[in-house]
């Protein structure tokens, strides 16, 4: 059976887990081995997995874990590191161009380990099974609107800091927009019938702003889109791959429109598929936005992380997605297929 070993996350603001001590336990029933390393960031306690069984262990004990141990993790490893020796569970951003990518697949290649990249665990269609894709949607929805909320005002916009639940999170964005005493803004999704563009939609039809839902038969004609232009907030909730068209080219930055706001939920700054080529790199949650243009403003919300902003909701939703996969680590194809296209990149 497979030995699972949870590691504390590198980057500081990622609260986030795909394992939660209840799957822990349930893995821990069906004879798996189960590690934790601790983490005071972690959004579920180490006492609660040490309570259900789990061996803990200090922070990045990883390095020398059983060379059969499955290294289960979200986001990038720190891109200054030995070379990976482990079979890794964990999103890459190494297959589409991304900067840091090339590296981290030398690591893997130099060490004989593997990336079983968390993003292309696919079904026989190729759909994703586990995702965050859903409150990256609804929480880049809230920022985006927040971002509208401050132009408004005439002033920058204050850092974002994670929330406790949806619920908070709702109450603190529709009590700041009765403050602002304003009109309502449009907003159009692009991708509004994935994962990603129903959490968008679903935020902003809970707050009342009026929404445009666009997905691949209102795109597939290649553009160019001025509707976009002529609605306050645009949502980009599209997984950018060779076939997605440019929205927003350069020309509109000085184009006559309405739009204020870009929420780039999707992020992909670094890819050559990125379909929103005005800005080049991740904003934070301490400087949410870049402004790209001045008269009229058009800022651009690009937080690369945006389910940590709710990580008890996101998590249990990616770890109950997850959990099946777990449990069938050595017979479900899904495993077959992203190391397949592991094999595929280190070939190229």
């Amino acid at each position: 059976m497979a030995h699972f070993w949870l590691r504390a996350e590198d980057r500081p603001e990622e609260a986030r887990t795909p394992l939660t001590p209840e799957g822990a336990a349930r893995l821990l029933a069906a004879d798996y081995r189960v590690t934790v390393e601790k983490s005071h960031r972690r959004i579920l306690s180490d006492n609660a997995y040490a309570e259900v069984g789990c061996t803990m262990v200090e922070a990045r004990d990883w390095h020398d874990a059983p060379e059969d141990a499955v290294i289960l993790g979200l986001k990038e490893l720190n891109p200054k590191g030995p070379p990976l020796r482990h079979d890794h569970v964990m999103f890459g951003h190494a297959y589409k161009g991304q900067p840091d990518g090339p590296a981290l697949l030398k690591r893997f290649k130099e060490g004989g380990g593997t990336l079983l990249d968390l993003e292309y665990l696919t079904d026989a269609k190729r759909r994703r099974l586990a995702a965050f894709g859903y409150w990256a949607g609804y929480v880049g929805a809230a920022v985006s609107l927040l971002a509208w909320l401050a132009q408004q005002k005439g002033r920058p916009m204050d850092p974002v800091t994670p929330w406790d639940g949806a619920k908070p999170l709702l109450a603190d964005v529709q009590a700041r927009m009765t403050e602002a005493r304003g009109t309502r803004p449009t907003a159009i999704v692009i991708g509004s019938k994935g994962r990603v563009g129903v959490g968008a939609t679903d935020l902003c039809t809970a707050l009342g702003v009026p929404v445009t839902g666009w997905d691949i038969e209102e795109t597939e004609g290649g553009g160019p889109f001025p509707e976009i232009l002529k609605h306050e907030i645009f949502l980009n909730c599209v997984l950018a791959g060779p076939k997605t068209p440019i929205f927003t080219p350069k020309e509109i930055l000085k184009a006559d429109r309405t739009l204020t706001v870009i929420g780039d939920i999707a992020c992909d700054p670094g890819s050559e598929y990125n379909p929103v080529p005005l800005y080049d790199e991740a904003t934070s949650w301490e400087k949410p936005v870049i402004r790209v243009h001045d008269k009229p403003p058009l800022d651009i919300m690009a937080i690369d992380n945006l389910p940590s902003l709710l990580p008890q909701d996101a998590s249990e939703d990616f770890a109950d997605q997850l959990f099946p996969l777990l449990l069938a680590f050595h017979t479900d194809e899904a495993w077959d297929r992203a190391e397949a296209l592991f094999y595929e990149h280190i070939g190229a």
